[in-house]
């Protein structure tokens, strides 16, 4: 296991549009029993209700949304860019059916109690805040819910408290 220090958000240099958008994330969530992660690359980091804070959205079909339900926790971990086939595997293989983190050799920490993916640079530990499911009459821009989300598996938003900060 990587050892990783605590850092506080004032010396964070990240640009989240590389980090998140083009980078992307793993979204890690459970507990000592039973642990689940997947690739995402959309989000939003920023302040929310005086707290520092992390923006997702997961798919009501992905298995982590359970976790993270359960939990009310979870890791946003960022890799280098070696690793980046291993997010894509993460990314397309649920861990629904099968152990797709330890058939992808990911290596699984706790810190704070939260699951963390130890192959990662830089983790932020999340606190859900808010989790509000989006609705198709929620958009103003029609647009949207044509292009994104024909099949009608909408993303559930969560508001997150960034709790602590860690890296390598």
């Amino acid at each position: 296991m990587h050892s990783f220090q605590k850092i506080t958000s004032d010396i964070v240099e990240l640009n989240p549009f590389e980090k998140i958008g083009k980078d992307w994330m793993l979204v890690t969530a459970g507990n000592e029993e039973k642990v689940n992660t997947m690739t995402a690359s959309w989000g939003a980091l920023g302040q929310m209700w005086g707290k520092d804070a992390a923006f997702i959205v997961i798919r009501q079909s992905r298995y982590t949304k359970e976790f993270i339900d359960r939990e009310g926790k979870f890791s946003l971990n960022f890799l280098n860019e070696k690793h980046k086939t291993l997010m894509k595997f993460l990314g397309a293989v649920s861990g629904r059916h099968e152990d797709k983190i330890k058939e992808a050799g990911v290596e699984i920490a706790y810190h704070y109690g939260v699951p963390v993916v130890d192959q990662a640079n830089f983790i932020l530990i999340c606190r859900v805040m808010s989790a509000t499911l989006l609705k198709p009459e929620d958009f103003t821009d029609k647009e949207i819910d044509k292009a994104w989300y024909k099949d009608g598996d909408y993303h559930t938003l969560y508001i997150a408290e960034v709790t602590n900060i860690i890296a390598r």
